[in-house]
């Protein structure tokens, strides 16, 4: 395990993924994994020997029960409180072939998080705090995970952002566009897909659109993820495209953007990048070194059913 003193402490939600497993004229069978992005990069980070803390609320129902013992398997430390509210749902349905898409998250526990919770995370001595995805889609949650995250940035705790934009449950698209763009501005590492990019300015080339990112944003780490095209990492100093790690056999893509984040972060907790100031003055050699294991991580990822993050005995192999 890593020095605690490089704590990662990751917000935003938790669910069950219910994907539909059946294909013919049988009532539909589902399968239930434990999911969400931010849940996902808790497990990545901590399999590579980080310490993580969790601070999301966890139900106390069977399906709260699946997800807890998940991140207890793979080191997580839960910090966050057990609800007895229900855990969130998403639900994967296939008709004629094709997926359609539900979503449960009303007054779930995930989403119960309160301003005295995080006033007293925010008394502790973090290092970085990172958050994204659904838990930033709308509602009161959505509010108090920003004012969270702008409060860590100003008393200098590093902060990380993965947008990782679920379109199909976002309800009100300029809302979500705006407070995305205000915590561009106190993010000091931002990671986010082609795709995530193309939602977010669909008038731009991807290029572009990925300097205009960064021309409205703090100073700081810029990564975007293009897939088997590679990446692009920009921090102040330096800029690089990086190569995609190769795929030895394909099984799914699932978690692998959230495992390229957990590895960035990872490398940083490995080389002690202690503050802001050294996130945004990383080198381009830094930035190659990080690319290259992150993306070797989404590989070994990518290898396995579902969200299977490899650990840091796999990644440094």
């Amino acid at each position: 395990m890593m020095s605690s003193a490089f704590r990662i402490v990751v917000g935003g939600e938790n669910l069950i993924d219910f994907v539909e497993t059946a294909h013919d004229d049988r009532p539909p069978q589902y399968s239930a994994n434990p999911g969400g992005s931010p849940f996902n990069l808790a497990i990545a980070s901590a399999r590579q020997g980080c310490s993580v803390d969790y601070i999301t609320p966890l139900s106390n129902d069977r399906l709260g029960k699946l997800i807890a013992h998940r991140l207890i398997d793979s080191g997580v430390n839960m910090k966050g409180p057990v609800l007895d509210a229900p855990t969130s749902l998403a639900v994967v349905s296939l008709e004629g072939g094709q997926p359609s898409y539900q979503i449960y998250r009303t007054s779930t526990a995930e989403r119960l998080i309160t301003q005295d919770q995080l006033d007293a995370i925010s008394q502790d001595n973090l290092w970085l705090f990172h958050i994204g995805s659904l838990a930033l889609s709308g509602g009161v949650d959505a509010a108090l995970w920003e004012e969270f995250f702008v409060t860590c940035h100003q008393k200098g705790v590093i902060t990380s952002l993965d947008p990782n934009v679920r379109s199909m449950f976002i309800e009100d698209r300029s809302a979500y566009i705006k407070r995305l763009e205000r915590m561009f501005n106190y993010a000091d590492i931002i990671k986010l897909s082609d795709e995530d990019l193309g939602w977010l300015y669909p008038d731009m080339e991807l290029l572009a659109a990925f300097d205009h990112l960064i021309s409205i944003s703090s100073k700081g780490l810029r990564v975007l993820t293009k897939g088997a095209d590679g990446a692009r990492a920009c921090s102040d100093l330096a800029r690089i495209d990086a190569p995609a790690h190769p795929v030895e056999t394909l099984v799914d893509t699932v978690g692998a953007g959230d495992t390229f984040m957990a590895t960035m972060l990872a490398w940083l907790v490995d080389q002690k990048v202690s503050d802001q100031h050294a996130i945004s003055t990383l080198s381009a050699d830094d930035l190659g070194t990080m690319m290259a294991r992150a993306s070797k991580a989404a590989a070994l990822n990518c290898e396995k059913q579902g969200c299977n993050p490899p650990t840091r005995e796999a990644v440094l192999s």
